[in-house]
């Protein structure tokens, strides 16, 4: 990723007892922006949800881990976000360093899934 430079929004960084939020690449950051166009209000509730409890137990309605082979990436566990009813955030957890990486955000339904 690119430093950040001016007229960029500043992102927080991690909170004590937070995870550190990451995006996996430029399409996960573009879509990212696409849904705080869209959908900031409810992204502000997946935001809050991902940073401090990233694999509720159990599984909350709108943030579950993925099933079959979408549910593991690299031996790390991939979860989901119903940011809206077609938005999706999909994310990787890596406890040993504290750190979800955003790997998909998008204001349609992955069709992988469909």
């Amino acid at each position: 990723m690119t430093p950040a430079k001016k007229n960029d929004r500043v992102a927080p960084p991690a909170q004590p007892g937070c995870w550190l939020l990451k995006f996996g690449s430029n399409e996960a950051a573009k879509g990212w922006e696409d849904l705080v166009q869209q959908a900031s209000s409810n992204l502000w509730d997946a935001y809050e949800a991902i940073r401090t409890e990233p694999t509720p137990f159990p599984p909350r309605p709108r943030q579950h881990r993925l099933k079959g082979s979408l549910g593991t990436v690299d031996g790390l566990e991939q979860w989901q976000y119903e940011v809206t009813a077609g938005g999706r955030i999909w994310y990787v957890v890596d406890p040993t360093k504290r750190t979800v990486w955003i790997r998909a955000a998008s204001t349609k339904h992955p069709k992988v899934t469909e």
